[in-house]
């Protein structure tokens, strides 16, 4: 667990300043402008055990540091190693030399909040995964392979931790095709995960962290979507207390859905192939 982060959420605390999480961050009111924007300052754990804030009208962490009287080194749990060998930034990706730039990172995390593994995606739709490696100057290796092929990383759902307080929770976990559509159902307050690089990638290993869960599955409108659903469920037949497969009411993803106006309640039940106990609907 980061010290900084942790001291960061109790300043914020002990300042008033109103915070919510959504779409894997914590949400600041923009106190480096008045306040005038809420949730406009995103504040996220760091790879190196500290913290990152961004404010989105600002366009960076200057400004908010200042209105609470903390610098940059206030960031990190303790000074990090090598720091002035390390890039400037965090959006290096392996396809930027083709003028390609990052738009997302998914960071994918063991049961107790650890780094397993990363997936950076581009504006032109490129996907690299990454493990962690403090022997680069970047903290990264962009494979998650050996030379031989071998995987040197644990497979493991996106959102693991969260995944795992909300089963024992008794909620509903959702399974999306990809991390966007994974984060288009936690904004709408749902516990959402999927498996990293998309259609057909699920395995057995995923599946058993969802042991005695009930689970909605977001199938994709088109033939990958469809049998990549279908693959989800057979992994998880004695393993869920319950299946049910859903699609979009408009669009072909979660994404498009939300998009489109529509609510959770709205997607349109498609298979019951592991009905709820007591429940009526018959399985396809």
């Amino acid at each position: 667990m980061s010290i900084a982060f942790n001291r960061l959420a109790d300043v914020l605390r002990d300042r008033g300043v109103p915070t919510r999480y959504q779409g894997g961050a914590l949400r600041a009111q923009g106190i480096c402008h008045d306040g005038d924007s809420p949730d406009t300052v995103a504040i996220r754990r760091g790879n190196n055990g500290g913290v990152v804030i961004f404010c989105h009208k600002c366009q960076g962490n200057r400004e908010f540091l200042a209105a609470i009287g903390w610098t940059e080194s206030d960031l990190y749990d303790e000074p990090l190693e090598r720091q002035q060998d390390r890039p400037a930034d965090d959006t290096w990706i392996p396809c930027r030399e083709r003028g390609h730039k990052r738009v997302a990172q998914y960071v994918y995390r063991d049961e107790r909040g650890g780094i397993v593994h990363g997936v950076t995606r581009c504006d032109h739709k490129c996907f690299a995964q990454w493990r962690p490696d403090n022997g680069t100057k970047s903290g990264r290796r962009w494979s998650l392979n050996d030379k031989e092929g071998n995987r040197l990383v644990r497979v493991v759902p996106y959102r693991l931790p969260d995944i795992l307080k909300a089963i024992a929770a008794d909620r509903v976990i959702w399974i999306a095709e990809g991390e966007k559509d994974v984060h288009a159902l936690v904004d709408h307050g749902l516990q959402a995960t999927c498996n990293a690089a998309g259609a057909g990638k699920w395995t057995e290993e995923h599946a058993q962290f969802l042991r005695g869960a009930d689970v909605t599955i977001v199938a994709d409108r088109d033939i990958p979507g469809r049998r990549h659903a279908e693959h989800v469920v057979e992994t998880l037949r004695d393993i869920a207390r319950s299946v049910y497969v859903v699609q979009a009411k408009t669009g072909k993803d979660a994404a498009d859905h939300f998009a489109a106006g529509h609510t959770d309640s709205e997607f349109l039940k498609v298979w019951a192939p592991i009905p709820y106990p007591g429940d009526a609907a018959a399985s396809a």
